[in-house]
């Protein structure tokens, strides 16, 4: 029996993915597994039962990665599970900037009297907007939801350029460009889909904006620290951008002219936090029972098929010879041996059909287990 601990309120599509092997709850307290969404784990006490955390979303900046790494836990996320809901908020924040629509319902609701139509036709050139068709959306960051994003403002008359060092693919839709400044300086439109590093933190700034095109509108449905705020708010009051879309607003976004802040809705869906659940699950499942590792964040990717009776799984620093003599004491019984190595962390496979009971002294775990720089090892 697995113990999974919940920190955040889960979609019940998991039991479509864990059987009666799986106790999940709200308060274990010395769980194998942890499915999070947005709980801050910073604090968290990792217990010596805790084998692998599953966090239902792509972000994983609320979980501590070094610190999980360092005590052997695998950390998955769910990427792509959310992306078209996200997808579908950029477009929907592209006609919120452009229309005002916002504004316009706001003073709408304010009308009372039985001139209320009067008054609208009246009152409605104050809320001109534009279109986005033959407009240029520019795209930072070419993964799951950018590429969807591209797409979909192709497919609504939009010209797309993007920038993603890492991107490999061939999109006829996209305009791909080298740097930054050139989608700064065509895009009308600029929306982000980039992970949080220490290298993007900040990274719309008063350089990044003085690139852009007078009357530019900043989508960010990636991370609120992405953007300094207070250098948007000052584009904003010298009219260099027009309106600034906000997923994950603080205090400095809220009530101001011309910025939309949006209470992180990008994957509040229902379908979104099912895909999310569903996936998050199939890989706590996979790496408790079987030790293959899908959508690991900290430690390396690896799914080999069982090829004999028993599965040895072995967590190792791969800076050291670990890895050497490993396969030196696999090479002396019938066994296949797989591994990957990621960073400081290794993890091998090994199938076998010799004894692996850990009561006996002489055999290939207790062999394993004495070599140095070995972080955990698993009978699965």
């Amino acid at each position: 029996m697995f113990d999974i601990l919940t920190l955040n309120k889960i979609s019940n599509k998991i039991y479509t993915v864990l059987n009666d092997d799986y106790q999940v709850s709200d308060n274990s307290v010395s769980p194998d597994a942890i499915l999070v969404r947005s709980y801050k784990m910073d604090d968290y006490e990792i217990g010596d039962n805790l084998l692998c955390v599953g966090r239902a979303g792509a972000g994983v900046n609320n979980i501590p990665l070094d610190r999980m790494t360092d005590a052997g836990v695998c950390v998955f996320n769910t990427p792509g599970a959310n992306a078209n809901a996200v997808k579908e908020l950029v477009i929907c924040a592209l006609f919120l900037a452009s229309r005002d629509i916002i504004g316009s319902n706001k003073w709408a609701n304010g009308l009372s009297g039985d001139d209320v139509p009067k008054q609208v036709e009246k009152g409605k050139s104050a809320f001109g907007g534009t279109e986005i068709l033959g407009k240029t959306l520019g795209i930072v960051g070419l993964g799951a939801i950018g590429l969807k994003v591209a797409n979909a403002a192709s497919a609504l008359g939009m010209s797309v350029v993007g920038y993603d060092p890492y991107y490999k693919g061939d999109n006829q839709n996209i305009k791909v460009v080298t740097n930054l400044d050139c989608l700064y300086a065509e895009s009308d439109y600029i929306s982000l889909h980039l992970p949080l590093l220490p290298s993007t933190r900040g990274m719309i700034s008063t350089d990044a904006i003085s690139k852009m095109k007078d009357g530019a509108i900043l989508i960010n449905m990636a991370r609120g620290e992405l953007v300094d705020v207070n250098v948007v708010k000052h584009a904003l009051e010298c009219g260099k951008i027009r309106s600034y879309v906000v997923d994950f607003p603080n205090e400095d976004c809220l009530n101001t002219k011309g910025i939309i802040a949006i209470p992180h809705l990008g994957a509040s869906t229902e379908e979104a936090e099912e895909n999310c659940a569903i996936m998050a699950s199939a890989q706590i499942k996979e790496y408790l029972e079987d030790g293959n590792i899908v959508n690991s964040v900290n430690f390396p990717n690896i799914k080999v098929a069982r090829t004999l009776e028993n599965r040895l799984t072995i967590i190792y620093n791969a800076n050291t010879t670990a890895l050497e003599n490993i396969k030196a004491l696999a090479e002396k019984i019938e066994c296949t041996l797989n591994y990957a190595e990621r960073g400081t962390v290794g993890y091998a496979i090994i199938d076998t059909s010799a004894n692996l009971s850990l009561e006996d002294d002489e055999n290939l775990v207790s062999s394993i287990a004495d070599l140095d720089d070995i972080i955990s090892i698993r009978i699965l």
